[in-house]
């Protein structure tokens, strides 16, 4: 599956559709590379600390031309479709999802078992004058249920490198904690209208039987991934009030000083 493709206005007939993180859930994972994970992935996040800067001019470029065409151009739909796709794949290294090391390119070879579909559609004029506004709630999930999952991230890795896998309730929360991140990132980089969903999963009918299916697509809960994803939540909140304290508390010091 292709990060992006072009599809002109078909893609205004198809109603709201979210974008899709299609995940292949791995066996089993090398223990070394669990070891040393982070550390590989030192090349890629150079890397995307180059792209974040041009994604970021890039979305001002965008933000202009959607307002003027009701749309994003081609080349500028193509190129945040393509850094989004390379931030996932790796994001879901760096997260333990996948244990198969990210290619340096910003489109996925087919095989790869990360993926993303994004679809060019229309864009509401007023929905993007506002899109700093408008995603502020999904902006506040999003960022507390990412601090959570990297706040205990420590025991997640622990548990992967001992069992040589990622428990299938952990992968669950884990892959969705990645979704909605590249939903909230799609929705700011105005690569879809639709506002992001589905953090607690999907309906296992959600896609249809001769639809293309993955381990994320549709995303299936249990009740124990919806109990992780909960607390990922209540530590991202814990770790953003102890963060603000400390601080508050750092810089009263210092004026007293």
């Amino acid at each position: 599956m292709a990060d992006a493709q072009w599809t002109g206005p078909r893609g205004a007939d198809l109603g709201e559709w979210l974008p899709v993180l299609d995940l292949v859930e791995p066996p089993g994972q090398r223990r070394l590379t669990v070891l040393v994970r982070l550390l590989l992935l030192i090349p890629h996040f150079i890397v995307l600390f180059f792209l974040h800067i041009a994604a970021f001019f890039t979305v001002i470029v965008g933000w202009f031309a959607a307002l003027v065409l009701g749309r994003l151009p081609e080349p500028v739909f193509h190129f945040l479709a393509g850094y989004l796709g390379y931030r996932m794949r790796v994001g879901a290294s760096a997260m333990l999802l996948i244990d198969r090391y990210p290619p340096f390119t910003l489109t996925a070879p087919t095989d790869y078992p990360v993926q993303i579909e994004v679809r060019p559609t229309a864009l509401n004029r007023a929905a993007v004058f506002f899109r700093l506004f408008l995603m502020i709630p999904a902006a506040v999930v999003q960022g507390l249920a990412s601090s959570g999952w990297w706040a205990l991230s420590f025991i997640w890795w622990l548990i992967t490198l001992i069992l040589g896998r990622m428990p299938r309730p952990l992968f669950e929360a884990s892959a969705a904690t990645l979704r909605y991140s590249m939903r909230f990132a799609a929705y700011f980089m105005m690569l879809t209208p639709a506002y992001p969903k589905g953090f607690f999963g999907d309906d296992a009918l959600s896609v249809p039987e001769q639809q293309t299916r993955s381990a994320t697509r549709p995303l299936v809960m249990s009740g124990a991934g919806k109990a992780l994803l909960t607390l990922f939540l209540i530590v991202g909140v814990a770790t953003d009030i102890t963060t603000s304290t400390t601080t508050t508390w750092t810089s009263e010091t210092a004026d007293n000083w």
